[in-house]
This record gives C-alpha cells, structure tokens and sequence, in this order.
C-alpha cells in the first residue's frame, strides 16, 4: 500500500509539473475544468464544485480567471433563466484542444514500449480505481 501511495504522490506531481509545459496559460486545474465543461456541454459552478469536491469559493476563484482569460463564459440555463451556466469560448476550445492533443502525444511516448496487453490492463485498473465512490473518509452512506 505504500508504494501504491508514493507512486500515485509521484504522478500526481508530475501531472501537475506537465501541465505547465503542455501550455502557459493553462493550469492543472484549469485544463481540468475546461475538460469537464467540454465533456458535459457547459455546467453550472455549483456543479464542478461538487463534482472535485471542492468549496464553492475555490472553484469561483479558477472559473473568473478563466473568464478573464476569455476561454469561458456565462449564459443563461436553457431550463432555468435564473441559473448560470458555464460553457467554453471558441478560444477555450482551440486552447483545450491544443492541450489535449500534446498531452496524448506525452503519453503515447511515454508508453510506447509497453506491450499491449499491459496498456489494456493498466487502463482497465485506472478505470476501476477511479470508480470507487467518492465518499469523505468515515462517510458510511
């Protein structure tokens, strides 16, 4: 269990450290969020807030910034006027495609000489992993 801890540690260091050189204006988190709008069509603050467990503030604080950098923007929920939704600019979208596409090409060469039965099992691990429930500690619902 403690290596599977040092090793996850390592890659999530990584992972931020790379996020850095894949583009300038764009953060871990920030291609995160950017992700996470493409993948759902745009989603309310509150949403992402929920979804990474994070306070409200926290997420308010990356969502300006990223409208000030016009790669996000508001409008009004198709079901509800009075809610905002949050959706990519056209700008957004190139930036996370550019992203996208560097940070496929750091991963196909970084596992360019692993066998394809272990890229089949590592991804089928990473999906299990990542479908434990995501509950706070102690939580027993």
């Amino acid at each position: 269990m403690e290596a599977i801890q040092r090793e996850m540690t390592v890659f999530a260091r990584r992972a931020r450290a790379s996020a850095g050189r894949m583009h300038p204006e764009l953060s871990l988190v920030s291609y995160t969020l950017l992700g996470h709008l493409e993948e759902r069509g745009g989603c309310r603050a509150t949403d992402l807030a929920a979804h990474y467990a994070l306070d409200k503030s926290t997420v308010s604080r990356q969502v300006a910034g990223l409208e000030r950098a016009g790669l996000v923007e508001r409008r009004p929920d198709p079901d509800d006027a009075r809610v905002q939704v949050l959706d990519l600019t056209e700008a957004g979208r190139h930036i996370l495609a550019q992203v996208t596409v560097s940070r496929r090409a750091a991963f196909r060469e970084r596992l360019a000489d692993w066998p394809e039965e272990d890229l089949v099992r590592f991804a089928a691990y990473l999906e299990r992993y990542n479908a434990w429930p995501e509950r706070p500690p102690g939580d027993g619902r």
